[in-house]
């Protein structure tokens, strides 16, 4: 009994501790993975290989040793007492039960595709739950809950149709097995009746062989039913190893990036964001120098938030080169340079403000840990969020909400652009960042930013992408990017009076 106890007490922190660094693992891996392999799967895949299959992996584990070690060792005990009783009383039952086994195991590689579409379909209704969950708010704008509701129902008949198909497979596989190993209890009890009928064996010892031989059907049943984890577990680990075997796309190069003031140039470069033809950019080439503020235009489609991700290699560009650096230092290529130290230098602010589920303080340290407090309220003042700091009852200690649900979308966007500042990078990219504020606040925003290049030894290189005319006349210069290529650059006034394009864009 104390070992038995002991045993589970160690099983369960022992499969704790495998659940703790199989999901540790999926997580890093995750991270690791660059944005092409994310647009291809969704997040109730990962949600779903992070929990439901990593459990199923530790459940096989833990199972598997427990129960073969007691298993075996009832086994061995087992049949030794029925074989000293009689040899044919143990022989027979240890024969039909190694046949049970084998029948049962013939079964793992149905189960194992069966639990693989019972997978696939959870995966469906995780990300199901997660869309309509993070998507509440147009849910309940557009009146769709009725619509969603369906929807999520019809995914849930989906896993259940997966999980009964498994069910019926188990129902008329199972028996036939499990029929043979029950034989055990026919064939103890008919040769041991007629042992005793010839006085070889005598009444006790056949109860007592009745007893045995029950002990060992329900543990050689208790295999049956581990087999059965274990394939689960084969289809779960087989899902969990697909994303772990995943390569990244994007490796660290080893290159330090250059010292001084940077810019960057973009050299012939075609990328297309599912790996197929269809070509976002192409042939796309311009250079932005240190300390230069330029606007990124163009129609929607035309890839401008896929070009701001070449620049920290967020994505990696088919063909032609990125660099990064001046004329003074040289121009390096991206896929050389150290990815830690090139994603520290260049930052991208995108159009979706994301804020964790913590304080204002905590959000705005991601990029600067050791930032005091007062950092933080320069920051938030160079992001013209000052009086958003003001109208929180905590201040800096104020939870935001999931997501900062509970800021307004020109909130979020200024404390995203604050802590983006702190990040202290060289090169700073506005993918609409700014898109939620209100001409005034936005000029004084970037003012703000256009002076931190007063600091001739690191002035700061900004790129920003907008459709919006109060934030290009802020720029020294403005790039027209259609079909795949800068089609014209200039000055607002330069273009306003050569391109007939960006007048169009502008409505000019």
């Amino acid at each position: 009994m104390i070992v038995q106890y002991g045993a589970g007490l160690l099983s369960l922190v022992i499969g704790q501790r495998l659940l703790t660094v199989l999901r540790e693992r999926i997580l890093i891996q995750v991270q690791r993975l660059d944005l092409t392999y994310h647009w291809q799967h969704g997040v109730g895949e990962m949600v779903t290989r992070m929990t439901r299959d990593a459990d199923k992996v530790r459940d096989a584990l833990i199972n598997f040793w427990r129960q073969m070690f007691e298993t075996g060792l009832i086994v061995l005990l087992s049949a030794g007492l029925l074989v000293w009783y009689s040899p044919w009383l143990g022989i027979v039952p240890l024969a039909l039960m190694i046949v049970g086994i084998a029948l049962l195991a013939a079964q793992a590689d149905a189960l194992v595709l069966l639990d693989r579409k019972i997978g696939a379909a959870y995966d469906a209704v995780t990300q199901d739950l997660s869309e309509g969950v993070n998507g509440v708010r147009v849910i309940k704008a557009f009146g769709l809950h009725h619509a969603r509701i369906a929807r999520f129902n019809d995914h849930i008949a989906t896993f259940r149709y997966e999980a009964r198909a498994a069910i019926l497979h188990a129902a008329r596989r199972m028996p036939l097995p499990q029929s043979v190993i029950a034989l055990s209890h026919a064939w103890v009890l008919g040769y041991g009746a007629w042992l005793v009928s010839q006085g070889r064996l005598d009444l006790g010892a056949l109860v007592a062989s009745l007893l045995v031989v029950n002990t060992l059907v329900l543990r050689i049943e208790g295999i049956g039913l581990l087999l059965q984890i274990i394939a689960d577990a084969r289809a779960s680990a087989g899902r969990i190893w697909e994303v772990l075997d995943e390569l990244p796309g994007i490796v660290s190069g080893t290159e330090r990036v250059p010292v001084g003031p940077i810019g960057c140039r973009l050299e012939a470069v075609s990328f297309a964001p599912l790996g197929d033809d269809a070509a976002v950019l192409r042939d796309l080439s311009f250079t932005i120098q240190p300390g230069e503020i330029v606007a990124l235009v163009g129609p929607t489609g035309s890839g401008k938030s896929i070009l701001t991700g070449l620049l920290p290699r967020l994505l990696e560009a088919d063909s032609g080169a990125v660099r990064i650096g001046s004329d003074e230092t040289g121009w390096r290529d991206v896929r050389d340079l150290d990815l830690n130290e090139l994603r520290r230098r260049v930052h991208v602010l995108p159009q979706e403000s994301f804020l964790f589920s913590d304080t204002l303080a905590a959000n705005l340290r991601l990029t600067s840990p050791e930032a005091g407090d007062a950092r933080l309220h320069e920051a938030l003042d160079l992001a013209a969020a000052g009086e958003v700091l003001e109208r929180l009852s905590d201040g800096l200690d104020t939870r935001v909400g999931d997501r900062g649900i509970t800021l307004s979308g020109g909130q979020r966007q200024r404390i995203c652009l604050a802590r983006a500042l702190l990040a202290d990078a060289d090169i700073l990219v506005l993918d609409d960042a700014t898109s939620a504020l209100d001409a005034a606040t936005e000029r004084r925003a970037i003012d703000n930013i256009r002076a931190l290049r007063r600091n001739a030894a690191r002035p700061l290189t900004m790129l920003m992408v907008s459709s919006r005319l109060s934030t290009i006349l802020s720029a020294d210069r403005v790039l027209v990017l259609q079909d795949g290529h800068i089609a014209a650059q200039g000055t607002h006034d330069e273009l306003v009076a050569t391109s007939p394009s960006y007048c169009a864009l502008m409505g000019l």
